[in-house]
């Protein structure tokens, strides 16, 4: 620890970032020689489901890097072509008709941008109320100038929903970058970091307690894998290896294993909040084919985080009054 203490600020980062690569290197090779293995098919659909997820963990720990490296304005506006892409994904796969044509504009076009400029600004008192107040009562607003009633609730519900998930959830993340905490300035890399950590930590945890405990899921139509023990297995996890980071944090270890916590609960749950938009879509996997969203999957990937992160930004800014 007093080693870790003793290096500059970019010397932990960029440690941090060789430990994250060396561990998807090795899981990357373990990967590989299981392949050189005689599979059944069922193993072999197993394996193609953890390379899929090994390549998606791979670009989201590059894309971490080069938001760090690069600076605040670059991640802000990586975070913000990825809330698109992600938005992208939810529209296409929901019902809307002609007359929402302006409020779609309106979300991609100016919502969007003006939330992650907010961000980079980091007037974060006006960007946590921007979307859930202002858009959020101007999108029927446009709507209705469309001049079609028909299914207009749920139409407007679902495009309401679509900005707040991939577009308010998501923006949380680079401003974990920007925060300015005490005693802990530019050390937000670090704060991104547990949050990813912990929330894909409670995922496997869950995913692997509903296996082995076999309890009677809570929402069998919409996910199998859901039980109530099972949930508080993973959040139990995330706890845990919150605690363990704290020296990463500018947490103590038990605020470290509440934010941990906290983290991992909310980011299970939006995931089985997501599938039940999937099932209600129709579809197994967001993105359907490649060439109508142009960003396959990128739902499945990121809804945990868009959930976590804004408990967990409100959370440190509660704990530090800021």
């Amino acid at each position: 620890m007093g080693f870790l203490r003793a290096l500059s600020v970019s010397q932990q980062i960029g440690l941090l970032f060789v430990a994250l690569f060396g561990v998807l290197l090795l899981a990357t090779l373990v990967a590989f020689t299981r392949t050189l293995r005689e599979q059944t098919s069922a193993q072999q659909e197993r394996h193609e489901r953890r390379k899929r997820d090994l390549r998606a963990v791979w670009v989201g720990a590059v894309l971490f890097w080069l938001a760090w490296a690069s600076g605040p304005f670059v991640s802000t506006l990586l975070f913000g072509v990825l809330s698109f892409l992600a938005l992208r994904e939810f529209v296409t796969l929901t019902h809307t008709r002609r007359a929402d044509h302006r409020s779609l504009l309106l979300a991609f076009f100016v919502v969007l941008p003006l939330q992650y400029i907010t961000v980079g600004a980091e007037h974060f008192d006006f960007f946590t109320v921007f979307i859930p107040v202002y858009v959020f009562l101007a999108i029927p607003v446009v709507s209705a100038f469309g001049n079609d009633p028909q299914r207009f609730l749920e139409r407007t519900a679902k495009i309401q929903w679509g900005i707040m998930v991939c577009v308010y959830g998501m923006s949380h993340a680079p401003a974990l970058l920007l925060l300015d905490l005490p005693k802990y300035q530019d050390r937000g890399a670090f704060l991104v970091f547990f949050l990813v950590v912990v929330v894909a930590v409670a995922q496997i945890v869950q995913e692997a307690a509903s296996r082995v405990l076999r309890r009677r899921p809570v929402a069998p139509a919409i996910s199998l894998s859901f039980s109530w023990r099972a949930w508080l297995s993973g959040a139990a996890a995330a706890g845990l290896v919150g605690a363990l980071l704290y020296w990463a944090t500018p947490f103590k270890p038990i605020p470290a294993l509440v934010m941990g916590v906290l983290a991992g609960a909310s980011g299970t749950l939006g995931e089985l909040v997501m599938k039940a938009l999937k099932r209600d879509a129709g579809v197994h996997n967001w993105g359907g084919q490649p060439s109508v969203t142009g960003a396959v999957g990128l739902l499945d990937r990121v809804a945990a985080l868009c959930f976590a992160a804004p408990v967990f930004f409100h959370s440190v800014r509660w704990y530090f009054g800021f």
